[in-house]
């Protein structure tokens, strides 16, 4: 029924407007764009974990991972206490961040110790959440205990199923929710499109927000997990977006003279599948900006490209992400681009209206192929990729999000 609804919303609010344009762009391709250092981008093998309920009877206690978002590759005991996990990538090579995200429940209330076990090479990165009776909170750090043989999690279990993981689980599902509940339904001047399917068939969506005709207008493009764990910065462009419909008649002046592109779920089947961070073909899709080998990527270019063919160049855009510290990857070129003083215009005001806020930025022009370099090589436009810390409590990710969001509009309205 909710699928339902949202598929009458997206041809209510005219999805077909720009399927003879995006057609034409998808039948030719988009324009590819040269870096330095090329990255071969092409399907490469992966691994599926086995969907399975792991039951120690003489434990009482389950373990599973029958739930999109999980990563659990296995499971066995150690001793009557104990239980190592296993967590697998989907392949390799890969970034040294392991993701894991299980279910587990006892039939009496009784304490457990979880061991985590990843492959030679990798070692623990986030520190474990739980969610229990629909709420999710950061595990205390005093039963995550490190020792010589690894990491050790301390639980206790009773009847009621809890899931633990290494950040909050945000499926396609719960970010579609998201987006039709907070920013798609409240919002007559939102549109709710689709840049096409991913690889395994979902969808795309592309949230248009825009007063009055979309022609000619600048065009500022959001985009959002790439990579699957990453969710502090999903949760800085959830209220960045929030921010930019939420803000009345700045929000409707910035909208009648700007028009912005959201992505609200670049990589549907590696979140889905748990991935750690390819999609379903095993590739990074930040290093496919420049052959567009995947067709999560394609697609979207080739729908970017097709909104700017209708006129108005693409002047901005904002890749969230997450990573250990909270920070912005900026191009170093900005002479002669759509906005060339944008980037240090807007660090400025963060630092004014974010109490006790340093902007840490790390300025260099992309030589691999990654969506900040596609912005300013394909857009002559500004890039930035946009970085929350792993750790970042959400209350600041809030302020941070927020702010941000505000002191665009308020700067790319000054016409800066």
């Amino acid at each position: 029924m909710k699928r339902m609804k949202t598929l009458n919303v997206i041809c209510r609010r005219g999805l077909f407007g720009l399927l003879g344009i995006l057609f034409l762009v998808q039948c030719s391709g988009p324009k590819k764009v040269r870096f330095e250092i090329p990255v071969d981008t092409r399907d490469k093998p992966i691994s599926l974990q086995t969907k399975r309920k792991y039951e120690f009877k003489e434990m009482g206690v389950w373990v599973g991972n029958e739930f999109d978002g999980a990563r659990l590759n296995g499971a066995f005991p150690l001793n009557d206490s104990t239980i190592a996990l296993r967590f697998d990538p989907e392949n390799t090579p890969i970034n040294k961040s392991p993701y894991y995200a299980f279910e587990t429940g006892s039939d009496t209330s009784k304490t457990i110790y979880f061991k985590f076990e990843y492959p030679d090479g990798f070692e623990h990165r986030y520190e474990p959440k739980r969610k229990q009776g629909g709420k999710w909170s950061i595990i205390d750090s005093v039963n995550v205990l490190s020792a010589d043989e690894g990491i050790f999690l301390k639980l206790k279990l009773g009847s009621e199923p809890q899931i633990v993981a290494a950040q909050e689980i945000n499926t396609s599902t719960d970010v579609e929710q998201w987006y039709m509940n907070r920013i798609v339904e409240p919002h007559d001047f939102v549109k709710l499109k689709s840049a096409g399917q991913s690889t395994m068939g979902r969808n795309l969506p592309v949230l248009e927000l825009s007063f009055g005709e979309v022609e000619d207008k600048p065009i500022v493009v959001l985009l959002t997990r790439q990579h699957p764990p990453e969710v502090t910065g999903f949760f800085a462009f959830q209220h960045f977006l929030e921010a930019l419909v939420g803000q009345g008649t700045l929000t409707q002046e910035f909208l009648k003279k700007y028009r912005v592109l959201a992505f609200p779920i670049m990589n549907p089947d590696g979140v889905d599948l748990g991935h750690w961070r390819h999609n379903a073909n095993g590739v990074d899709l930040n290093r496919d900006w420049s052959k567009y080998h995947q067709q999560e990527i394609k697609n979207v270019v080739s729908y970017v490209t097709a909104a700017s063919k209708m006129g108005g160049s693409i002047v901005l855009g904002l890749d969230f992400h997450s990573t250990y510290e909270d920070v912005f990857y900026t191009n170093v070129t900005r002479e002669g681009t759509s906005l060339p003083n944008f980037i240090s215009d807007w660090f400025e005001v963060l630092e004014r209206d974010i109490p006790s806020y340093v902007v840490n930025e790390k300025p260099s022009n992309s030589t691999r192929p990654v969506s900040k370099g596609w912005f300013l090589y394909g857009q002559n436009a500004t890039g930035i990729t946009y970085e929350i810390g792993d750790h970042t409590p959400k209350e600041r990710i809030a302020e941070i999000g927020t702010q941000s969001a505000i002191a665009m509009m308020e700067i790319l309205l000054k016409g800066k």
